[in-house]
């Protein structure tokens, strides 16, 4: 039976040199979840487009129940989509067995978690808690220790390997979770909300050894979170909404008058692959936007109007006799 979602894209057929996220880390086409909760079918994604490229640090954020962590799931093989296609580091999400979505979570990706409980074991030592994961791959035991004792100098930890994680403050531990989520060299990070559970400053210090992750360790790095503060901390900020990608705010670096350089955010609506967008929810509300709008079209760009307004003469061309 065909996928009714896959019917919306019909016609959008690319050739292999404009393929939708060629060579990018990950991608996410058209992803579409459904819950089904008693008699009820609830829809968390819907169609949402997403690309990441290599070694990009970048944020989604959302409100509750927007679908952000829904997609995080996704993403990190612990559930799968109710129709589109996903793919990380050259894996298809979508057509792994068992075995191979352990051998996903466990080699190409690594994962933060909110809950310093959930990511890292209390009886272990800083350091043993880094080498764990390199245990289950099968790393030998000389090898693991190095590796964990870079990684733990790389946090800014070297000297509190033997410490357990009571003895750690939270930005601390959080800071051990990083390490022992880089353990197994991962292509993609993915953090859920790593510092809710911590204050301003923390926080700060905990994305910047992400950063610093980042860079290092050329690592593709996805946080979720609803820290206001993101924006100036990650290269790009993918709001979403309604189960879709609505907006990224993208960093750019210009040069000033006098040679200097200014990092600058400029934030962009999101069109997805079948031609929908998503207003911001300040202008539909300024507009009193409903329903339908009327649009017309100049030489470049786009006039958006609501329905009861009669929209304005064409613009003429003043370098024309009109």
């Amino acid at each position: 039976m065909t996928n009714p979602f896959d019917l919306e894209r019909a016609g959008a057929h690319d050739s292999p040199k404009t393929a939708f996220g060629a060579g990018a880390q990950i991608v996410c086409d058209g992803l579409v979840k459904i819950y089904k909760i008693a008699d009820l079918e609830v829809v968390a994604l819907q169609g949402l487009d997403l690309t990441v490229d290599p070694a990009e640090f970048i944020a989604i954020v959302g409100a509750s129940g927007s679908g952000k962590s829904t997609l995080l799931n996704i993403l990190g093989g612990l559930d799968t989509p109710s129709a589109g296609n996903v793919s990380v580091a050259g894996h298809d999400l979508l057509n792994m067995d068992s075995g191979e979505r352990t051998s996903y979570r466990r080699t190409t990706i690594g994962s933060i978690w909110q809950q310093t409980s959930r990511n890292l074991l209390p009886y272990l030592t800083a350091a043993e808690n880094v080498e764990m994961p390199m245990v289950f791959a099968g790393t030998p035991r000389p090898a693991r220790r190095e590796r964990a004792m870079h990684l733990l100098g790389l946090v800014g930890l070297g000297d509190r390997h033997a410490h357990r994680p009571q003895h750690l403050s939270g930005g601390e531990q959080q800071r051990v979770a990083i390490a022992a989520a880089l353990a197994n060299e991962p292509r993609v990070l993915f953090a859920d909300e790593p510092t809710g559970e911590l204050d301003t400053t923390t926080a700060t210090e905990v994305f910047d050894v992400l950063r610093v992750a980042n860079e290092e360790e050329e690592v593709t790095i996805v946080v979720v979170t609803h820290d206001p503060a993101v924006v100036d901390r990650v290269n790009r900020t993918v709001a979403i909404r309604d189960g879709r990608t609505s907006s990224e705010l993208v960093k750019v670096t210009s040069i000033g008058a006098e040679g200097e350089h200014r990092v600058l955010a400029e934030e962009f609506a999101v069109l997805d692959r079948v031609g929908r967008l998503q207003l911001p929810t300040d202008y539909v509300e300024a507009l009193e936007l409903e329903r339908r709008v009327k649009l017309t079209l100049d030489d470049d760009h786009i006039n958006v109007w609501p329905d009861n307004q009669p929209p304005p003469e064409p613009r003429r061309d003043s370098r024309g006799d009109g």
